[in-house]
């Protein structure tokens, strides 16, 4: 008895594991995708910075929502987490884009 319980709580934590992870994968940022955050990270990186944004990032951006996204630019979170406000803040400019007249 004590051996099926085992089984099944194994079971059930491989459930729960495998279900955050989807979790995990879904979330997004002012509608930018995790893959578009990650496709954008090396030009806003503090640390040995990209000249120019990928197509990839450029893309995301596009569909992002850039007010959502100015919301942050003062955050002192960002060079915490390795990002370069302000060459995060160039990135519509780099992609062709305007930036919001709010931002």
């Amino acid at each position: 008895m004590e051996r099926k319980l085992r089984s099944v709580a194994l079971a059930m934590a491989v459930v729960l594991a495998v279900a955050c992870t989807m979790e995990v994968a879904a979330q997004s940022l002012c509608k930018m995708s995790q893959e578009g955050l990650d496709a954008c990270r090396p030009c806003i990186s503090t640390v040995k910075p990209a000249e120019q944004p990928s197509d990839a990032c450029c893309a995301a951006l596009k569909q992002a929502d850039l007010p959502c996204l100015c919301s942050y630019k003062n955050s002192v979170l960002l060079p915490y987490i390795g990002i370069d406000p302000k060459r995060a803040m160039q990135l519509p400019a780099k992609c062709s884009m305007a930036a919001p007249q709010q931002c």
